[in-house]
């Protein structure tokens, strides 16, 4: 593909037109991008970023660096994703790209950027959907590519099942489980066969899956029927935060009220779980970040709850979990622009990228572990997972407690797993 890179690469065709090289060859400038669903249905992904940004130029600013970061909203939408990513490159000429938040963001932009050669780190994103949904054949896995510019940590599906399966092996049911499953990037790579049903099956539990649903559906009678005809104890799913809101409200009208709820993506955020009132209590999410995760920040020096407690104080709200993965971003951005000579060279940043050794208010980031599969290897790195709980208190607020931690317990346990009847 004759890409911009490349262009730029070739003195004669730079010779031949009115290109010139980025500021920073000649200024020292770097200009990074940073894409986030900043508005939409998946806002509240978002809600760290400003307070992150200005930690990041606050840091940058102190190593004498001269930083621009150029936000972008995807809107959550995939095509206005690639619309920003290609706006950051051939008219931001960015040198680095960072994005977060869910496939229909982090996806598009990275599909972008390899194609231009610019370098990306990405998080915020199942590494199944996130690696796998980029790929030109998907259903292939025989075909599947490694990708040269962009790189991504996260955690991965067959971590997301082992938490929720952990609490619902803590607790006494008919093993009968109900999906609530969406038609988007997560919800098809949960139905898949690299996804949920497997690992149900292999352990006994029983599935009762209605079929992919549209986001932003507004009757989830079909649904809740299907699940109290199956006698389904547990319910499972990954919905965007109105559509649960929509879906457990209608339950509950509807006297569906199972033994466990396990919510993915919708649950992360305490305003998604408050606007439920008293029927967000004991509802339980994957955690992949709290106050009382047990690491620092290599770009502030912070712990988590310091983290957590300065955007408190800053933003008048409650932490949410975005925040640390976001922080971690610009901490992976700063330890690698601090490894190259020049950050107009995507090469050696995306090298740099790779070569990774990091520990961060997440934990560790280095790519090429043992743990990710062979193929998956060179551009994902996986962070830990724990399983969480939702405490309504007296003022209707809510915390969230660590109640599963047998595939890190390095993060402590903060409460008991209890059911919801």
């Amino acid at each position: 593909m004759f890409t911009r890179r490349t262009l730029l690469k070739t003195g004669a065709a730079v010779a031949a037109s009115s290109l010139a090289l980025p500021a920073f060859a000649a200024s020292g400038k770097i200009k990074i991008g940073y894409v986030s669903p900043q508005s939409g249905p998946l806002s509240a992904f978002s809600q760290a970023d400003d307070y992150v940004v200005g930690k990041f130029l606050e840091a940058t600013k102190a190593l004498g660096w001269d930083v621009e970061v150029i936000v972008k909203d995807s809107q959550s939408n995939p095509n206005r994703a690639a619309e920003v990513a290609r706006e950051l490159i051939s008219r931001d000429e960015v040198n680095l790209i960072l994005v977060a938040s869910t496939p229909e963001t982090t996806n598009p932009v990275c599909t972008v950027a390899e194609a231009e050669e610019i370098p990306v780190i990405s998080s915020v994103a199942p590494w199944q959907p996130w690696f796998i949904g980029q790929q030109g054949n998907p259903a292939d896995p025989a075909s599947w590519q490694e990708f040269d510019y962009v790189y991504h940590f996260f955690w991965g599906l067959e971590d997301n099942v082992s938490v929720f399966m952990n609490m619902w092996n803590a607790i006494e049911s008919n093993k009968n489980v109900g999906a609530l499953w969406p038609n988007d990037g997560d919800g098809n790579a949960w139905a898949s066969d690299v996804g949920m049903p497997p690992a149900l099956a292999a352990a006994g539990y029983n599935l009762t899956d209605t079929g992919r649903y549209q986001n932003l559906t507004d009757d989830y009678s079909a649904q809740i029927n299907a699940f109290k005809a199956a006698n389904c104890e547990i319910l499972v799913g990954i919905p965007i935060p109105p559509d649960f809101t929509t879906f457990w409200t209608q339950a509950a009208q509807q006297g569906y009220k199972p033994k466990l709820v396990s919510i993915a993506k919708a649950l992360l955020f305490p305003e998604s779980v408050a606007a439920l009132g008293e029927l967000g209590h004991n509802l339980t999410c994957e955690v992949w970040w709290s106050p009382n995760h047990p690491f620092k920040s290599s770009m502030t020096g912070e712990s988590c709850a310091e983290v957590a407690a300065g955007f408190e104080a800053a933003a008048s709200r409650q932490w949410t979990m975005p925040l640390g993965f976001v922080h971690a971003l610009f901490e992976v951005a700063i330890d690698a622009l601090k490894r190259v000579e020049d950050a107009t060279d995507g090469d050696a940043l995306a090298a740099a990228i790779g070569a990774t050794n990091l520990d961060t208010v997440v934990g560790k980031i280095a790519w090429g572990q043992e743990n990710v599969p062979p193929f998956a290897r060179k551009n994902v790195t996986k962070t830990p997972l724990v399983g969480g709980q939702w405490r309504r208190k007296e003022d209707g607020s809510f915390d969230l407690v660590i109640v599963e931690n047998a595939n890190a317990p390095e993060i402590a346990l903060t409460g008991t797993l209890e059911t919801l009847r």
